[in-house]
């Protein structure tokens, strides 16, 4: 099948094309986005193949059906950027990667816990220029702290695992129980409670309509002082400005965040020779205890391998009229 690729890294190229060996798809890549402005370059491809900051509004999709794309593959596991009902009217199928590492995401999000904790990238500079003081770089033991996890699907599942190693009480929050939080030893509490007994919080939900800034001024206010706030799943998920507000206020002493909800005029591209205009970005970039990495949790060859293979048989599927085990429909 002609599978055009929007967004496209040197990384992707080589990943996709080393699993398409098996399925022989002729694919293209592409390094810009999709947009209203981009979507024609797609005439002539069967699918498309497009990443977490890709539009595909009511509008797109209409534009890349009349290039005769018939079907949507992202190459990640949320689709909030893709309007299902439009897709479905024009008779385009959308399929994701449900679950490509869930221990890449995880295992990030310990590693900005653990270095906001300890300072290590403080400490790090410091030592390269001789300063070998301590003062400054205090840290707590993670070991007894209360951790809550909001999501509990495949990434929250692992970080609680992990947690617990640690030590930590893991208190978790989702739509619904399942037997095997029992199993790991997660406290499945209501979100009130998780926000008033959490030392850290942290995030591993979808974007959907009703995870749109669940944090906010409000839900702030409801932890507890001085708490340690983990973003690693969308950038939605969080008023920013609210969160600079609590930050000044000492409510939240630390903030870790892989995703940031205006990050698709910055993430995945080298602007260090420009001057960044998101002035809420640059006020975030601002505090000493703000850890900040470019969407790069799934960025683990393991991930990688995955998703290309998950994704190219997506497609091939797709191609051959078979089930769509990932579809996502409206």
């Amino acid at each position: 099948m002609n599978v055009l690729f929007f967004s496209s890294k040197v990384y992707d190229s080589t990943f996709f094309n080393a699993a398409n060996k098996s399925h022989q798809h002729k694919l293209s890549y592409l390094e810009v986005p999709l947009n209203k402005n981009t979507a024609v370059l797609a005439n002539g491809y069967g699918a498309v193949c497009i990443f977490v900051n890709d539009t595909a509004n009511a509008e797109v999709l209409r534009l890349l059906a009349e290039q005769g794309v018939k079907l949507i593959a992202l190459r990640c596991a949320g689709f909030n950027n893709v309007d299902l009902g439009a897709a479905a009217e024009l008779g385009m199928k959308v399929v994701r990667v449900p679950a490509y590492s869930p221990y890449s995401v995880a295992e990030h999000t310990l590693a900005l816990i653990l270095t906001l904790n300890r300072k290590t990238h403080r400490a790090y500079n410091r030592v390269k220029e001789g300063n070998f003081a301590l003062n400054g770089l205090m840290g707590f033991d993670l070991n007894g702290k209360t951790v809550g996890l909001i999501g509990l699907g495949k990434i929250g599942l692992v970080t609680a695992k992990i947690l617990k190693g640690f030590g930590c009480r893991v208190l978790g929050y989702d739509i619904e129980k399942r037997g095997e939080f029992d199993e790991i030893g997660i406290e499945f509490t209501d979100l009130s409670s998780l926000y008033a007994n959490s030392d850290i919080i942290s995030l591993h939900c979808p974007l959907t309509p009703q995870t749109h800034h669940i944090i906010k001024k409000e839900t702030i206010a409801q932890m507890k002082p001085g708490v340690m706030l983990i973003n690693t799943s969308r950038g939605a998920l969080v008023d920013t400005k609210a969160v600079i507000a609590a930050l000044k206020s000492g409510q939240i002493k630390y903030l870790g965040i892989d995703v940031y909800e205006e990050e698709a005029d910055l993430f995945f591209e080298d602007l260090s020779d420009r001057v960044i205009q998101d002035d809420v970005f640059m006020r975030l970039l601002s505090f000493n205890n703000v850890l900040i990495t470019g969407h790069q949790a799934f960025f683990t060859s393991n991930a990688l391998e995955s998703i290309a293979g998950i994704t190219l048989q997506n497609i091939a599927d797709f191609e051959q009229g078979r089930q769509l085990e990932n579809e996502v429909k409206a």
